[in-house]
């Protein structure tokens, strides 16, 4: 399982997202992402055990 982190233009992580779709949604609600990254398999590892990505997009 692949999760991404996005960043705005100054590299704080405004997001994190399992899938691309996600990421589109947070650009259509005027998140401004400027850069996405896959995260490491050891940065995922705590995304998977936090709960679901979604927890991490407060504007769900």
């Amino acid at each position: 399982m692949t999760f991404y982190s996005c960043f705005d233009s100054q590299g704080t992580v405004i997001a994190r997202c399992q899938t691309f779709q996600e990421i589109e949604v947070l650009r259509k609600m005027g998140r401004p992402i400027a850069e996405v990254r896959a995260m490491k398999k050891q940065e995922a590892v705590v995304c998977s055990l936090t709960g679901s990505p979604a927890e991490f997009n407060l504007d769900y």
